[in-house]
């Protein structure tokens, strides 16, 4: 298992609940673009979490330990009226689809908190009760993220779309802007504090109801949402992948602890975002590049999907606008999976104190995958800046190397020794290998629906 130090976990299971993050907030602009900086409809900030958790103790030393939830130790919320059957006492969840529309079935839970259940994130294995999975916690039935929130405010279907609406406003406005090295905004490059400390966004998904994001899933990828949740909160069967070292996929990036420290790097024509935490995850901007469009997606090199994609981007001032593409699909801690034909579109706008001095960094995505979202959303953070690189305190980036200890046996997570033999079967990255394992383990007597034969004719 990688060391991860105790000051890590600390941080992290501090801004899971910090009080003082700030308010979200959308670009500081001057102009109404067609596609960037819309109001949000709700400030996740506000919002408390929907899923019964533990703060204070050890991870956060001088706060007291204290449930956060509706109920727990097999007790129900005062006012909810429980479903016979629900996620946590039922044999197969393939079976219960009608029911997966109610929160009642997943106990008012949010998939981050089920995915912590058993233990994960210093909530400790003592929240399920004592006759687990039955005895497992109720979140609050009365909160939730609305989904307006969630959703694309802007009209387009399509990231080529809106990054040529957003290319034709910038050439409206005399752009794009062609910056040498004695013009780039060089104060961008630095350090950036992990934004999952300093914000709070709802694609963290501790402030979200299982149904409010099930009404944005198409029906395949509600099945695949739901079947993660059934096996972190029933069979407490994870597959996470840092924990074998597979790789950390596209969308792990805007996970609350996935990849700390963001170092930028700003030149004319490329700008580079370095980060990790199990993997390292490059972002090369390609400043002024095109994408070639023959193909399934757009794509800069082979027709080959990439675990980060590719991007191409363009100045606006001093505004950088990226498309990203040719992304291949996996998976991240409780969201839902992307597919290889997920593409973004990102704004990278700077913030300023009131004195007019650069503080970070407005970073705003839109999703595009129609594979996987009945529309389009959004996610909105902030970074701050924490570093210039040449500060004395200033701390170099590690190159990560992940060494595998931990390996799927009989469909658990399960540490190994050093000289240790194992039977191991390679799996099959490019073919969901998280659900093969749930399959061959742990869904043997489940009605699976069938799935389409792509190469019937009939």
């Amino acid at each position: 298992m990688r060391a991860v130090s105790t000051r890590r976990l600390m941080l992290a299971a501090t801004f899971m609940f910090s009080a003082g993050i700030q308010a979200q907030q959308t670009a500081q602009m001057d102009f109404e673009s067609v596609g960037r900086g819309w109001p949000l409809a709700a400030d996740a900030a506000d919002h408390e979490v929907t899923g019964a958790t533990f703060r204070g103790g050890f991870f956060q030393p001088g706060v007291p330990r204290t449930f956060l939830g509706g109920a727990m130790g097999g007790e129900v919320p005062e006012g909810v009226e429980p479903l016979a059957r629900d996620m946590f006492t039922s044999d197969d969840f393939y079976a219960d689809r009608d029911l997966w529309t109610d929160p009642r079935y997943f106990r008012c839970n949010s998939s981050a908190a089920i995915e912590d259940l058993w233990g994960a994130n210093a909530t400790g294995n003592q929240i399920m009760g004592p006759n687990p999975p039955a005895t497992a916690p109720w979140g609050k039935c009365e909160n939730d993220y609305p989904r307006e929130a969630i959703v694309s405010p802007y009209p387009f279907r399509t990231a080529q779309e809106h990054y040529e609406a957003l290319m034709a406003e910038t050439k409206q406005r005399g752009g794009p802007t062609r910056h040498t090295y004695a013009t780039v905004p060089g104060e961008w490059s630095g350090i950036y504090a992990h934004p999952g400390r300093t914000n709070q966004y709802w694609y963290k998904m501790r402030y979200n109801q299982i149904p409010t994001i099930l009404s944005l899933l198409t029906e395949e990828y509600q099945t695949y949402y739901v079947q993660e949740a059934y096996h972190h909160g029933n069979t407490n069967a994870p597959q996470w992948q840092s924990q074998y070292c597979w790789p950390e996929g596209f969308t792990r990036r805007f996970h609350e602890f996935a990849v700390w420290e963001h170092y930028l790097t700003v030149t004319p024509n490329m700008v580079q975002i370095v980060a990790g935490v199990a993997r390292n995850f490059i972002t090369d901007i390609h400043i002024g590049r095109e994408f070639n469009l023959e193909g399934v997606v757009p794509r800069l090199g082979a027709d080959v999907p990439r675990w980060y994609g590719e991007t191409i981007g363009f100045w606006d001032g001093d505004a950088l606008i990226t498309w990203t593409s040719n992304i291949q699909g996996w998976k991240n801690h409780a969201a839902p999976e992307n597919s290889s034909m997920m593409q973004t579109i990102e704004i990278y706008t700077p913030n300023h104190d009131a004195d007019g001095n650069f503080t970070g960094l407005n970073h705003e995505t839109i999703f595009y995958d129609p594979e996987v979202w009945v529309e389009p959303v959004r996610i909105v953070r902030n970074l701050q800046k924490q570093n210039e690189f040449d500060d004395p305190d200033a701390t170099p980036y590690v190159f990560i190397e992940c060494i595998q200890s931990i390996f799927p046996i009989e469909g658990r997570a399960t540490p190994v020794s050093h000289g240790q033999v194992i039977e191991y079967e390679i799996p099959d990255m490019y073919g969901r290998p998280w659900a093969h394992y749930w399959e061959e383990y742990f869904e043997q007597d489940m009605e699976k629906p069938e799935e389409e034969d792509i190469f019937s004719f009939e």
